[in-house]
């Protein structure tokens, strides 16, 4: 059988039905579980009102470590959005990552019983997985032995959990699939969800959730060398600013409904905004040539058949780290000119949240879109010296109808994805 065969017999399967698969995909739905707010609506209005959710660590006592500040996701009462099958099986951060899900399908509007058994999926980002669910079975493994270590273990750990327990909750059955590459994961699981979408599904779950604030996933973290040291939450994470000394990590993140563009018109759904290009590169070795991140733009904006000139909005990875922010904004200077086009990062207000960094930063622009507003960067007062960005420090109103957003994953991985207004 060909490869056309193969996927034409794919399509059919999915309940494609001839659909045409050249139009870009669109977002129907999103859910949201941040650090400062919980749910879609919360949360954007505290992003739009400038509200941190950055604070001293509660979830364990992490005052014998260096750092000391998180994003924690606030009033997550578990029994109030899990069923209580699931809270015994789950890690912290799935069950965040079921709430958010759960809020993007019922945002799209979508009746998952009506679609061809096979013709929904999922594919979500994660950083590690249930670092704080093995974390606490491993302690149970050397202090009491293997009978008291859960069963659950052998999978709550995993890091493709999310997915799992997302496409068994609502009954997805369609492909499924996991992207392991850091904070650029939220954009490179979308793109995945986008190539099964080509290949004949109807819709796909997708975006990031994710978090290890637990003493083992704290320890895995501060490897990095890149964790803020410093106790003021206002003064903790300051990407591109003058006094940048590291980032925050937080949890939670961003599920989002993707759908073909057909599929969406049939049903007059709601539109968020489109999909129009996606791009990935990898950086290369020490000294062998310039980082990747402003090729993945430049790919992600041919993608689309756009140019720099018709994007209204960056919203930047913000690494918080002096010489990767240089980098980055190099990287925007150069394609954009400098101080040429609105750079926002309201991770400001999360910290970085490893593999839901990029969704969250994607329903952000999608919410910029419709409501025709930036959302600030915030606690940046000084701009570190040759930056040269035209950094968002308020809420900018004015017409958004393309948005650019950025994001880095540790070791190396970019990616690039452009969402415009809905026609």
């Amino acid at each position: 059988m060909s490869v056309a065969q193969t996927e034409r017999t794919a399509a059919d399967a999915a309940g494609n039905g001839g659909h045409d698969r050249t139009a870009p995909p669109v977002f129907t739905g999103i859910g949201v579980t941040a650090p400062n707010g919980l749910g879609t609506k919360d949360w954007w209005s505290a992003t739009l009102a400038g509200e941190s959710g950055i604070r001293p660590v509660s979830r364990f006592n992490a005052s014998r470590y260096p750092a000391t500040l998180a994003g924690e996701v606030p009033g997550f009462e578990v029994t109030e959005h899990i069923p209580s099958r699931l809270i015994p099986q789950t890690d912290h951060m799935t069950r965040l990552a079921l709430t958010a899900a759960a809020e993007a399908v019922e945002d799209s509007g979508l009746d998952l019983d009506e679609l061809p058994e096979y013709a929904a999926g999922v594919v979500t980002a994660a950083s590690a997985g249930g670092f704080e669910f093995g974390q606490r079975e491993l302690q149970a493994l050397w202090s009491k032995g293997g009978q008291h270590v859960s069963a659950y273990q052998s999978f709550a750990w995993f890091y493709a959990v999310n997915t799992g327990q997302i496409s068994i909750r609502h009954g997805l059955r369609g492909p499924s699939g996991v992207l392991i590459t850091e904070q650029a994961g939220g954009l490179d699981a979308v793109a995945q969800a986008r190539r099964q979408l080509r290949k004949g599904s109807r819709v796909m779950v997708t975006g990031g959730v994710d978090g290890a604030i637990c003493p083992w996933g704290w320890t895995a973290q501060l490897t990095s060398g890149r964790l803020s040291t410093r106790d003021d939450p206002r003064q903790a994470y300051l990407p591109f600013d003058a006094q940048a000394a590291g980032h925050v990590p937080g949890e939670g993140g961003a599920i989002l409904i993707l759908e073909d563009a057909e599929t969406a018109r049939a049903r007059g759904a709601r539109r968020y905004g489109t999909l129009a290009g996606y791009a990935a590169t990898f950086d290369p070795g020490p000294g062998r040539g310039e980082p990747g991140l402003r090729r993945a733009a430049e790919l992600a904006l041919a993608e689309a058949g756009l140019t720099p000139a018709d994007v209204d909005v960056v919203f930047a990875d913000a690494a918080g780290v002096p010489e990767l922010d240089r980098l980055e904004a190099e990287a925007v200077n150069q394609l954009f000119g400098p101080g040429k086009v609105p750079v926002t990062a309201p991770k400001t207000m999360t910290g970085r949240l490893a593999a839901g960094g990029a969704s969250l930063d994607l329903a952000a622009a999608l919410l910029s879109l419709q409501d025709s507003v930036i959302p600030p960067t915030v606690h940046v007062t000084e701009q570190a010296e040759g930056l040269c960005l035209d950094l968002v420090t308020a809420p900018r109103r004015g017409p958004v109808r393309t948005a650019l957003v950025l994001a880095r994953g540790f070791s190396g991985f970019n990616a690039a994805a452009v969402v415009t207004a809905a026609e």
